[in-house]
């Protein structure tokens, strides 16, 4: 814990709607890859935190799920991981891209921001013309902001005003985390995260979605991890397509996965896969709760 005066130290939530680019500028910020990144929306299920120390100051992130309407009750915990995190932030990032729109969905959400709030047009990059500026003059019109920044995460383009501006509202205090800690997530976390990742990346449709992964056993020895990683579907028909003709899909997942571990854990990795059916568990509480979604 640090004690340093004048040293600021704050939670800053990072929000919007399913794949305007959170995931991918939460990770800029840290500058580390923990959250998993797919062309499809609702990727992030979870908060995740990402934590940046320097000598005066610590910004702990919160990665959210994207906003949206509740269908199952998986949904509603993900909305939950976003309320929370509203609840506890010293300021709030809340990102659009130059694609979307006002609606009421964001009305709702920017009544519950009490906090210093930095708006953040993501996707510049793609932007033709006049259209970043273009954009940016709308919103201005319907959203009352502290500060207003356009960006392009993926690029990393005015990542550093984005970090000026939340350091500017930072208040002070000391840091929440040893100065060396990075997340607040297991590694098992972000084994499960990268497995999944490559379910999203490998699978089309529904599937994606109806798969859900535990990590039953993780074992850490000087050079090597052993991983024993269970994917739930939530049906049989899910389980066929999972594994693929005599199981090459699940096979390629599995060399996917584990390429991406070794690079993130820094170490060699024995990964074992095994797929499951939980019935439905995306609508019921207990297997919410088995998969960490409920308390």
């Amino acid at each position: 814990m640090s004690t340093t005066k004048n040293h600021k130290a704050g939670f800053v939530s990072i929000i919007g709607k399913p794949n305007v680019g959170k995931s991918t500028l939460m990770n800029q910020m840290v500058g580390e890859r923990l959250s998993i990144i797919t062309s499809k929306a609702q990727t992030t299920r979870h908060r995740i935190m990402g934590i940046l120390s320097g000598s005066d100051f610590q910004i702990v992130y919160s990665d959210t799920p994207g906003i949206l309407k509740p269908e199952y009750a998986l949904h509603k915990s993900m909305m939950k991981f976003v309320s929370s995190s509203l609840s506890d932030a010293d300021v709030v990032l809340f990102v659009t891209d130059i694609y979307e729109t006002f609606d009421a969905e964001f009305e709702e959400i920017l009544k519950k921001i009490n906090v210093p709030f930095i708006f953040i047009l993501n996707k510049i990059d793609q932007a033709k013309g006049t259209q970043a500026e273009d954009k940016m003059a709308y919103w201005k019109e319907h959203v009352k902001a502290d500060v207003f920044l356009s960006i392009s995460a993926l690029e990393g383009q005015n990542i550093d005003k984005v970090f000026e501006a939340i350091l500017t509202n930072l208040p002070e205090h000391p840091g929440y985390f040893p100065k060396d800690q990075l997340t607040d997530k297991p590694e098992r976390f972000f084994a499960a995260e990268i497995l999944r990742e490559k379910i999203f990346t490998n699978y089309k449709k529904e599937v994606p979605y109806s798969t859900e992964v535990d990590i039953e056993e993780f074992k850490e020895d000087e050079k090597i991890i052993r991983i024993r990683a269970i994917i739930f579907v939530e049906r049989k028909s899910q389980k066929g397509i999972i594994i693929g003709h005599k199981g090459e899909a699940l096979k390629k997942v599995g060399i996917e996965a584990r390429k991406d571990m070794e690079q993130f854990f820094g170490k060699q990795i024995y990964l074992e896969t095994f797929v499951k059916v939980a019935e439905n568990w995306r609508k019921t509480d207990s297997n919410l709760k088995n998969f960490g979604y409920k308390n």
